[in-house]
């Protein structure tokens, strides 16, 4: 039997014989009848003409130059109660070449990651955990990054959170208002010697949300560890190393 093709080849996949008929992506794009099964992200779904993405800086001081990340998002289901937002592809760009190489082999795994679709979440912490033998940086804000590779990590954690892959530990009210009052305490406590000792630029040298003689937090890796009641403990997520 002759099949005539009279349309251009997008795409093709392999299939044996006791393998039963995939929906194709071009049936998958359709619009979906009531009832009809919900479509998760896998690596057979093509590509549209037009991605919705955000795009974040990275400056550090192991590069002369910035990075630019940008991670590019595919919309499923839309216009349906189960419309979901799914990372699809990235890219990092930079002035700087002298990592060219394991830049382009980084973006090219993590995007067929994305594209294979399931619980991407693991890249965040895997990256995250890469730490560099020169040693790492404070950023702004006094979150310590062991690496330039851990904070592209933190760029991804920081996206998956905005499309609501990933959620924050809720924090109960309680909770939040004991870190507001010890950390309105240890500041008046500490506002006399600041004012005499430590020049305002000193403290927004860190970056400074956090007073300039805190100590990192060895649960949020955040410059916020301070001795209250002889106890440390953290302005920015609450851990006391006294319980």
């Amino acid at each position: 039997m002759t099949i005539k093709i009279d349309k251009k080849i997008k795409g093709y996949q392999v299939v044996k014989p006791d393998d039963k008929p995939a929906e194709t992506p071009k049936a998958a794009a359709k619009p979906k009848s009531a009832g009809a099964e919900v479509i998760q992200m896998h690596e057979s779904v093509e590509r549209p003409d037009v991605l919705v993405g955000s795009t974040y800086k990275i400056k550090s001081p192991l590069f002369e130059h910035a990075l630019y990340v940008t991670i590019n998002d595919i919309v499923l289901n839309k216009n349906t109660p189960h419309e979901q937002r799914r990372p699809f592809e990235i890219f990092i760009n930079s002035k700087n070449m002298d990592h060219f190489q394991w830049i382009v082999a980084l973006t090219r795994i993590m995007s067929a990651v994305f594209r294979k679709g399931g619980d991407v979440t693991f890249l965040v912490e895997e990256m995250k955990a890469v730490f560099d033998p020169r040693g790492g940086y404070f950023k702004t804000g006094g979150v310590y990054m062991p690496s330039i590779v851990a904070e592209i990590g933190s760029v991804i954690e920081q996206h998956l959170k905005m499309i609501g892959m990933i959620h924050d530990p809720e924090i109960s009210d309680s909770q939040r208002a004991l870190m507001e009052e010890k950390r309105a305490a240890y500041e008046a406590g500490q506002k006399t010697a600041e004012d005499t000792d430590m020049p305002a630029s000193a403290e927004s040298a860190e970056g400074g949300a956090f007073p300039a003689s805190a100590s990192l937090c060895s649960k949020c890796n955040t410059k916020a560890l301070v001795l209250m009641d002889n106890c440390q403990t953290c302005l920015n997520c609450g851990y006391s190393k006294c319980g």
